[in-house]
């Protein structure tokens, strides 16, 4: 089964962005972007989806998420298209 790492972003005053992993990239971002579900630093905000990334594992999507994690230098990047 694929698995995906997304990176979403919002602009409530500042540019935020949220990386993560999924089996269904269109219901996770329902999830982020609804009142009830998400993670914790994601609720209440809307969300736009910048970039995603498709796997053949889940272990592999799992490893690519924590590497996004960490590139702030990527992350950057991705906010910056926005401007």
């Amino acid at each position: 089964m694929a698995a995906y790492v997304y990176v979403i972003a919002t602009w409530d005053g500042r540019a935020l962005t949220y990386v993560g992993w999924t089996l269904d990239l269109d219901r996770r971002l329902a999830e982020h972007n609804g009142k009830a579900k998400g993670a914790k630093s994601t609720r209440a905000r809307q969300w736009v989806l910048l970039y995603a990334e498709k796997y053949r594992t889940r272990k592999k999507a799992m490893q690519r998420e924590v590497a996004l994690k960490r590139d702030k230098r990527f992350r950057a990047a991705l906010r910056s298209l926005r401007d």
